[in-house]
């Protein structure tokens, strides 16, 4: 990792201009942090599983000495360790600040069929399997997840689906990446407004924020406080919660020193969902090593239980044998990092993958002792919203 670059004045952007001048092809990012708009392509990043974070840091050196003006590695790392990635230093990177909440943009339009993928019993079979695998086995909790295929008369309009969702919510960590894979008949870009933030490093600052455990959001108010209430005094939920915040406060604590992990969750909300949450912050012990950037933190972390289970690779290869679809970059991690190590990266979810005229959402739910099959069906139709409200399909899940 290379020592920090001199201060340079930047260039003054509007972070609705970054959003207008989205194309596909473009990484794009916000948050609350900030929006990051990226072109062009300086080099790929390309390493093993475990060692991204080293091999970007070299990247981002050689675009420093080659004139990159604050270059970034930017992109998408999908969920299994043999997933594809997205990585790569763009020629061109754009900065601005949050977004803010602006008028309602237009829907896209249009007829759209809707499929499930698999079939909805298939999925309550799947979860009543992974019940008896809790009850007999090692296993105690897993994440499994399902798919809707949106499709449309029309090519999707990608950057007015993407306005959407940073317009929608500008709290949340929108995203859009190109994820093409050499032969794919059409482009293929990774969409979505992730409430979960993986990691994120400012300095020597290091935050995570997981989140597991939820309820659907509703329109009336009296209804939302007793959901809140039920989540927050729901064993089975804490329980679920405790799994996830304990195993990121561990994995933090061998980079951090001064590490604060709240005793209680908190709930927290999005347009769709209540979800309970932990928000564990500490201070690198060597913030010098590229292990410790923001993705070499990231990696470290990935996957969560929030997102696979426990124990994680039994919980993992369990997610292989019980779900019909490849999750792709689903329940994987996207962001930045910069030349420094900082950066922010999110679990990729309440997401989606724009081909053509087809979006393929993805939603998943926990499974622990306890769980109802139906319910967790319910749980993922309900995280399909974020996805669906932006297409202009609420309740087509």
């Amino acid at each position: 990792m290379s020592s920090p670059a001199p201060a340079r004045p930047r260039p003054v952007h509007q972070a609705a201009d970054l959003l207008a001048a989205y194309l596909p092809g473009s990484f794009y990012y916000s948050s609350v942090r900030g929006s990051l708009l990226a072109d062009g392509v300086y080099s790929p990043v390309h390493a093993a599983p475990g060692g991204r974070a080293r091999a970007a840091a070299e990247v981002l050196d050689a675009a420093l000495v080659a004139g990159v003006t604050e270059p970034v590695v930017a992109g998408a790392i999908g969920f299994r360790p043999d997933a594809p990635s997205s990585l790569v230093v763009p020629a061109v990177v754009r900065r601005a600040g949050p977004p803010k909440a602006r008028g309602p943009v237009a829907p896209l339009g249009g007829n759209w069929s809707v499929s499930p993928q698999p079939a909805p019993e298939v999925y309550t079979t799947a979860v009543a399997r992974a019940l008896d695998e809790i009850r007999d086995g090692d296993l105690r909790k897993i994440v499994l997840a399902r798919c809707l295929d949106v499709t449309g008369g029309d090519p999707v309009a990608v950057p007015r689906l993407l306005a959407r969702l940073v317009h929608t919510d500008p709290a949340a960590h929108a995203f859009a990446v190109d994820v093409s894979a050499p032969g794919d008949p059409a482009p293929r870009t990774l969409i979505g407004a992730s409430p979960e933030l993986l990691v994120s490093r400012r300095g020597r600052v290091v935050t995570a924020n997981p989140l597991a455990g939820s309820r659907p959001r509703v329109a009336d108010e009296a209804e939302n406080a007793r959901r809140v209430s039920d989540l927050l005094a729901s064993e089975k939920d804490r329980a679920e919660h405790a799994h996830v915040a304990a195993q990121v406060a561990e994995v933090l604590g061998r980079f951090c020193v001064d590490l604060d992990v709240p005793a209680e969750p908190e709930v927290i909300g999005t347009p769709t969902m209540w979800h309970l949450s932990t928000r564990i912050s500490g201070r690198l012990a060597d913030a010098t090593d590229a292990g410790s950037s923001a993705l070499g933190l990231a990696e470290a972390l990935h996957p969560t239980p929030a997102v696979c289970g426990v124990p994680t690779e039994l919980a993992r290869d369990t997610i292989a044998a019980l779900e019909p679809e490849d999750r792709g970059y689903y329940a994987g991690l996207v962001g930045w990092t910069d030349q420094d190590g900082d950066g922010e990266w999110v679990v990729t979810i309440r997401c989606a993958e724009v081909r053509d005229r087809t979006v393929r959402l993805f939603a998943g739910a926990g499974v622990v002792a306890g769980s109802d099959p139906e319910a967790e069906l319910a749980e993922t139709g309900a995280k399909f919203g974020t996805m669906l409200r932006a297409l202009g399909l609420e309740g087509a899940a």
